[in-house]
């Protein structure tokens, strides 16, 4: 990627505290939360950085108690804070959200309350011009895109930005009915898969918002198509309960017209799937960047990291390479394994 940049990796999206009761009790009923960070960037930052690269996080909190928490929570996962900035007016807010388990026949049930938050005044003139220099790849999603009119033309123009100095743009499309109709994403989307190289969007997503037909390989391929992507990964769950899930993923890499894919993670017993789609992307962008863009460890890291992500509680994974790499070397095993890491 020519000279050495600060960054491996950086995600421009909003951090949120995340508020849930413990265990399967109900919003509606218990009386004590658990506080925790989150945010879909931050997720994918957090998982890329525990495997070992260079990750930062670009976003604006409340100049508060609760921004510094956050920002604490950042700093503990290894990713940077430096492109953090602060919001001290009178009205600064941290978007939260509320998350309940579920378990069958419940389905888990999120309640959000994000609205005036100070991202959404997030404005490009707040950074310095060499944010754009500094980094190999540049994360970001749907969900920022959809928060307000402000964060739309703040991202855009920093995908722009990096695109123009050399950095990758990866791109999940993370589509959130509560904050945008499939109408707006679709054609809010499209006008910036000309600047993406690497495009997450799962094959549900596809359909529904991108209208696209036919089986998952031509649609994945439609993309690289219409736009110049290079690759395109879509993730393939299974749901059999809320706390039983199938997982596994198809990547395409464009220029070699290949399609990439492995036996799916099944039985995974699911403790909270919460940030599971983040953690594949991490795995996903980690294997790109750390094996010159090879698709083949790019699908390996990404099914591991969110296969047990699933098993995590909270948003934020906390996988280790080495744990990750035990891990994808079980999965691919025949024969009786231990029961126990010792």
């Amino acid at each position: 990627m020519g000279k050495h940049k600060d960054f491996d990796l950086l995600a421009l999206g909003e951090l949120l505290l995340r508020l849930s009761p413990p265990n399967n009790e109900r919003l509606v009923r218990g009386d004590t939360f658990q506080k925790q960070a989150g945010g879909a960037e931050l997720n994918v930052v957090s998982g890329v950085s525990l495997l070992g690269l260079r990750t930062g996080i670009i976003s604006k909190l409340p100049g508060n108690d609760m921004g510094t928490y956050i920002k604490n929570r950042v700093r503990f996962c290894g990713v940077s804070d430096d492109y953090l900035i602060y919001d001290d007016t009178p009205d600064t807010r941290l978007g939260i959200y509320f998350y309940e388990n579920g378990a069958h026949p419940r389905k888990p049930n999120v309640v959000y309350d994000r609205r005036h938050t100070s991202i959404n005044n997030i404005h490009i003139d707040e950074f310095p011009e060499e944010l754009y220099k500094s980094t190999r790849c540049f994360h970001t999603s749907g969900i920022t895109l959809a928060l307000s009119s402000q964060t739309r033309e703040t991202t855009i123009e920093m995908m722009k930005r990096f695109k123009e100095n050399g950095a990758l743009i990866s791109f999940d499309v993370n589509f959130r009915g509560n904050l945008w109709t499939g109408a707006q994403a679709k054609e809010c989307i499209e006008g910036i898969l000309p600047y993406v190289d690497i495009f997450f969007c799962s094959e549900d997503t596809a359909r529904l918002t991108f209208l696209k037909e036919g089986d998952v390989e031509s649609i994945m391929k439609s993309f690289t198509k219409d736009y110049p992507i290079s690759i395109v990964a879509a993730t393939q769950r299974i749901v059999h309960s809320p706390k039983i899930h199938t997982f596994g993923s198809v990547i395409y890499e464009a220029e070699t017209d290949s399609f990439y894919t492995e036996p799916a993670y099944e039985n995974i017993e699911v403790v909270d799937r919460i940030g599971s789609g983040d953690a594949y992307i991490s795995g996903v962008l980690y294997g790109l960047l750390q094996y010159d863009m090879d698709c083949r460890k790019a699908l390996e890291y990404g099914n591991a990291t969110s296969s047990v992500k699933n098993t995590i509680p909270g948003d934020l994974p906390s996988s280790d390479l080495k744990e990750i790499d035990r891990i994808i070397q079980a999965h691919k095993a025949t024969g009786k394994q231990m029961e126990m890491d010792r």
